[in-house]
């Protein structure tokens, strides 16, 4: 994660925001007198709020598990080509 004072993030805001939506890399403020922060874009907050609510469900990380066993076992269901083209849309 880069990093950047807050001075020359404040004087920089646009390209500093810019870069942080369109590089989806989070970019930590630092503060001398007071807690740094971290500027992330929206969809990567969203995307990692997803990502924790899944992880912190049992059941649902027990369901994956079960479904990659299955997959791994080739016990899976088997789309039939159309259902394959109605999913790729062809």
């Amino acid at each position: 994660m880069n990093s950047v004072s807050v001075n020359k993030f404040r004087d920089n805001l646009k390209t500093y925001v810019d870069q942080t939506v369109n590089d989806h890399e989070p970019l930590k403020v630092t503060r001398r007198a007071g807690e740094d922060f971290v500027v992330i874009s929206a969809d990567d907050w969203a995307r990692d709020q997803e990502t924790l609510h899944v992880l912190q469900n049992s059941s649902l990380m027990q369901q994956i598990s079960e479904s990659m066993n299955t997959h791994k076992d080739g016990k899976g269901h088997t789309p039939t080509q159309e259902q394959m083209n109605e999913i790729t849309g062809i």
